[in-house]
């Protein structure tokens, strides 16, 4: 009998997994291109502190490249073709951006979906009101966050505000140097016995999350509510508004705070709004960088109101996506059909462009050390989110991790794994389950981070990288 020649067996560094820091892989041609990469990010947050903020300088960076608008596209009746380079808004605040691929548009997509919402205050409809000597603005909290971490922080204000006569004022208080600040007072800890009795949850109740807002009374004698009349007359004369403007605004509260690069190494970025402006800018950025024709259509999703639930016109729980994909599909396919664009969306593929709390040595009980993202050690790949059991998570298939394992690997992409806590400890969803629900194969694909949802994130500059270089290894790939 003919003896099998058995195959040899796997160097032992090859049979093993263990995560590295990234910093001791990169290249240094790689390492300058990654500061390169984290300058333009922080350059683009500095910019981009509101959805709509974030929107309007996604177009400015699309239109520069050369990108078209698909809206005036429909109403020219032009057709498209492989190597179109295109977008489409909704409401000043989602955006789709899309590279029109050599397969038609029925053989599906490769997507990259970020959100560009962050935890925030927003302004009550009725904000402004005068007590006891202070002139305050009434807020409701967006998003799930720690209320304590809002307290005594320089705090700016960002927001539209539609005039009937359909004008859009644009405000922005706080952010240039020379103009004033706003901010949350708290109580002194020589009174503050209580509330320091309290759990952390219910120190702060979200009623008290009032801004300050000035202390000068008006000069004239026969009005009430001296000081609202004074700031009602300074918001007058910088932005044309009066008090019953507030009723058709968006006005919201964000950290003052500039982005910093962090560690004495700098080898972080301190900033409002990593989540998930980090991934929604790689993915944007990779879109901009994509050199010629894909063999699939690749598409970058700016994504709304995720910090919620993905509710609301712009979420993507409604049909947004589907309504532009259709859009799409009428301009680049010779006989739209309702069966060519399920086939589209089921056929398509799909990262997740989310971010994944990273091991903090602080706090270690909350993690599993095996099953958990590291900072630097490149973009995290989570292949179910949901808590308690998943629920809420679209879990992966086995089959699409391989083949995101491929792409990784061939493209020299640092990447890990990682969950969000230990099983029992809590979770979080992301829009992954929403796009799931076409059949597409979809996976979570983001930067890690430390202090997720508080006023200042903090990220790793080779996870930002990474991601960005996922992103496009991600959108090349012709899935041979």
């Amino acid at each position: 009998m003919k003896k099998t020649a058995r195959k040899p067996a796997p160097k032992a560094s090859r049979l093993t997994y263990a995560p590295k820091n990234g910093y001791e892989k990169i290249s240094p041609a790689e390492l300058k291109r990654c500061e390169e990469v984290n300058r333009s990010y922080m350059d683009f947050i500095t910019k981009a502190k509101t959805e709509r903020e974030a929107h309007d300088e996604a177009v400015l960076l699309l239109e520069a490249a050369g990108f078209r608008n698909m809206k005036q596209l429909e109403k020219e009746g032009t057709r498209l073709v492989p190597g179109d380079r295109v977008y489409r808004s909704s409401e000043g605040k989602t955006l789709m951006a899309v590279v029109v691929g050599k397969k038609p548009l029925e053989a599906g997509m490769h997507i990259v979906g970020g959100h560009t919402d962050s935890p925030r205050i927003d302004l009550k409809q009725n904000p402004l009101y005068e007590k006891d000597g202070l002139a305050l603005l009434d807020t409701h909290y967006y998003g799930g966050i720690k209320k304590y971490q809002w307290l005594t922080i320089p705090l700016a204000l960002h927001g539209v505000v539609a005039k009937p006569d359909g004008k859009m004022v644009k405000v922005c208080i706080g952010e240039d140097p020379s103009e004033p600040v706003l901010c949350i007072t708290d109580l002194l800890p020589h009174l503050g016995a209580e509330q320091a009795r309290k759990p952390l949850g219910e120190a702060v109740p979200g009623e008290s999350l009032d801004v300050v807002a000035g202390s000068i009374p008006a000069a004239d004698k026969d009005k009430k509510e001296k000081i609202k009349h004074n700031l009602l007359s300074l918001l007058n004369r910088k932005y044309g508004i009066t008090e019953e403007d507030f009723l058709s605004a968006e006005l919201e509260i964000v950290p003052a705070a500039k982005p910093r690069e962090a560690g004495l190494d700098r080898s972080m970025v301190l900033a409002y709004g990593h989540d998930d402006r980090v991934c929604a800018y790689a993915g944007l950025k990779a879109l901009l960088d994509l050199k010629g024709t894909p063999e699939y259509t690749a598409c970058v999703l700016l994504c709304d109101k995720e910090e919620i639930g993905s509710v609301g016109a712009t979420g993507m729980a409604s049909f947004l996506f589907e309504n532009s994909s259709a859009e799409l599909l009428n301009l680049t396919s010779d006989s739209y059909s309702e069966l060519s664009l399920k086939r589209a969306l089921h056929n398509s593929w799909m990262l997740s462009a989310d971010v994944n709390g990273l091991f903090d040595p602080m706090f270690p009980s909350v993690n599993e050390r095996r099953n958990t993202a590291f900072v630097n050690h490149g973009v995290c790949v989570t292949k179910f989110t949901g808590s308690r059991g998943k629920s809420g998570s679209s879990d992966a298939s086995a089959e699409f991790m391989a083949h995101i394992r491929r792409i990784f690997d061939r493209g020299g992409v640092i990447w890990q794994t990682g969950e969000l806590g230990k099983v029992d400890q809590g979770g979080g969803g992301t829009i992954a389950q929403f796009m799931a629900r076409y059949g597409m194969q979809v996976v979570d694909c983001g930067v890690g981070l430390f202090s997720m949802h508080a006023p200042m994130e903090l990220a790793g500059k080779l996870d930002i990288y990474m991601a960005y270089k996922g992103y496009l290894a991600f959108m090349k790939d012709a899935r041979k």
